[in-house]
């Protein structure tokens, strides 16, 4: 059976080829090992690249997910119990006594959350008020869930739906008595119940008197010339099996909560995020909370015992192991499953979880091996899917990250696709420029990655493309762009590494503290913060160990690449 929730298979921030396809296809592998509940999903923009490699294969985009922080829709208790206005306290107490709850939501016929009764109020409703004897008596109902609540008999009944106040009282006095407390009180007759057993006298008397209803216990037999009369007078005649005591208590249950609601609350909307509602449950708060739509309609209840329980969310992540990289909110949900082939970064989780990191050029190459060492063919599409990511991420096998692996399951997923590897590598990288086809904000987002080193924040985005003719038409917007990423990401510097495929070379553009852009030994082309990086084409391999090592040597020298001191200490951008 699948979960309830599902488990997001997702890559990193402003994805690339691989990324997708590693999702895609790691769904795939789950599906046809049994495993259900998996989702592919994305938490970045596709571009052209991914849109061609999808549409060529027939495969639709991962769900977008921006956030999987946790939601009080997440953790809440969905369709709770709840009772309307009109139950009675014994429905209400029952309801308490059958479930594990204190606190009931108390709705509209529309089940609107009108407010909430607790174990608590209702406890304060049966204690015995002393300084108010009268109030005792008073009992907010109808004779109808008097009748339901005892489980009496009727042997006659008036306007038994009637919604009214009335006052209980028992007839054990004597007849020339009877009434004068009443009378004393200033209670009404027709506002009276009285309880009483066989006594034909007191029974007649509280006819004549016009009372509302005649409650006889004990299940006791009642004169037929009582009850005729009783008809004439519109007295209702209820038997209770209890005996007086027990039916006067349960007559008391009989009243409707209405009096008890607690009405001002603050309800909850199904999409907040738990890290924000955990501040409204201090020590003081309330002990759960409703969550309601935006009419009122009332969705579910949240609880400060429902704050403790496991989050429900689980996510693997595909193509990236640093939190730094991860879609928003992954440090509060289950990362179940890490598959990755990058180095590894500082994540910490729970409990032990499968993670497959290997030296190769794509995650793709992971999960295709995966196929073939458990026996499972994947579709001619899934394998191009495979195959687009393995392409793209070693640029056909070109780049200094590729592998004799790689190589090998390349061929192995070209007998299963009904394309050829070179074939598809003409197709990705024949499919559009990034820079020409986005904005330059977006084109420095493009495959963008925040690394953490030496203490250092900074970022480094890449893009390719065929030949750097389109780069250096919007190299003054690219630089911009860059300038304004970095501060908007509060980074020591941000670079963008621009690729040609062609010739296996690349080009940096770079924004960053004078003192450390002067520290880059590669050669400046044009202006200063742009330089000509040949044969290099991989972030992973060469060009984050060359910028780590050119802050390791900063660091030795007492240089900030993110302040103008050279004798302050080698601190982490603010």
């Amino acid at each position: 059976m699948a979960p309830a929730t599902p488990t997001y298979i997702i890559g990193h921030k402003n994805p690339d080829a691989d990324s997708i396809c590693s999702a895609i296809a790691y769904a795939a592998f789950k599906e046809a090992r049994g495993e259900t509940g998996f989702v592919a999903a994305r938490c970045g923009n596709s571009n052209a690249r991914i849109d061609a490699i999808l549409e060529r294969f027939k495969t639709p985009l991962p769900i977008y997910l921006s956030d999987v922080s946790p939601r009080v829709r997440d953790m809440m208790t969905a369709r709770p119990i709840s009772v309307s206005m009109g139950a009675t306290c014994a429905e209400t107490l029952r309801m308490f006594d059958q479930n594990p709850i204190t606190v009931l939501p108390v709705v509209s016929a529309e089940n609107h959350a009108v407010g909430t009764v607790t174990l608590t109020q209702l406890g304060h409703f049966f204690i015995p008020r002393l300084d108010e004897p009268r109030s005792m008596r008073l009992v907010r109902t109808s004779l109808a869930r008097i009748v339901q609540t005892l489980k009496a008999s009727v042997l006659h009944l008036s306007d038994g739906d009637k919604l009214e106040e009335l006052y209980v009282r028992i007839g054990a006095m004597d007849i020339g008595t009877f009434w004068k407390i009443s009378e004393k009180d200033n209670i009404p007759a027709g506002n009276s119940i009285i309880i009483v057993g066989d006594r034909t006298d007191v029974q007649q008397r509280a006819i004549e008197l016009g009372i509302r209803a005649l409650i006889i216990s004990g299940n006791l037999p009642v004169e037929p010339a009582v009850v005729e009369c009783a008809k004439k007078r519109g007295v209702s005649i209820i038997i209770s099996a209890h005996d007086t005591a027990t039916t006067a208590w349960f007559v008391r249950t009989a009243a409707t909560v209405e009096k008890l609601v607690e009405r001002e609350f603050s309800a909850l909307n199904p999409d907040s995020r738990i890290t924000d509602i955990r501040r409204k449950f201090g020590q003081n708060a309330a002990h759960a909370m409703m969550v309601t739509n935006d009419d009122g309609t009332l969705l579910g209840i949240l609880t400060k015992s429902d704050l403790l329980k496991p989050v429900p969310t689980r996510i693997v992540l595909v193509d990236h192991n640093e939190l730094t990289q991860a879609v928003s909110g992954a440090d509060e949900v289950t990362v179940a499953e890490i598959i990755d082939h990058h180095r590894l970064g500082p994540m910490a989780t729970q409990q032990p979880i499968l993670f497959i990191n290997e030296p190769v050029g794509s995650t793709c190459t992971i999960i295709a091996d995966l196929f073939r060492r458990h026996g499972l063919k994947p579709s001619p599409n899934l394998a191009g899917i495979m195959m687009s990511g393995l392409i793209s991420d070693t640029l056909l096998l070109q780049s200094p990250t590729s592998t004799p692996k790689d190589a090998d399951i390349l061929a192995w997923l070209e007998s299963h696709a009904n394309i050829t590897g070179k074939a598809l590598a003409e197709l990705i990288f024949s499919s559009g420029s990034v820079i020409l086809a986005s904005a330059p904000d977006k084109v420095v987002r493009s495959d963008f990655k925040i690394y953490d080193e030496e203490k250092i924040r900074f970022s480094v985005s890449q893009v390719e493309e065929l030949g750097f003719d389109n780069f250096w038409q919007h190299s003054k917007a690219l630089t911009q762009a860059l300038h304004d990423l970095r501060k908007s990401e509060k980074l020591a510097f941000a670079c963008l590494l621009v690729t040609d495929i062609n010739t296996q070379n690349s080009l940096m553009l770079v924004k960053g503290e004078p003192e450390f852009i002067q520290r880059i030994s590669y050669s400046h082309v044009e202006q200063d913060e742009i330089f000509d990086l040949p044969g290099v084409v991989s972030r992973k391999k060469q060009l984050i160990p060359y910028l780590t090592s050119v802050l390791r040597e900063m660091s030795a020298d007492g240089v900030s690449a993110s302040k103008k001191e050279t004798s302050a200490p080698f601190s982490k951008a603010s």
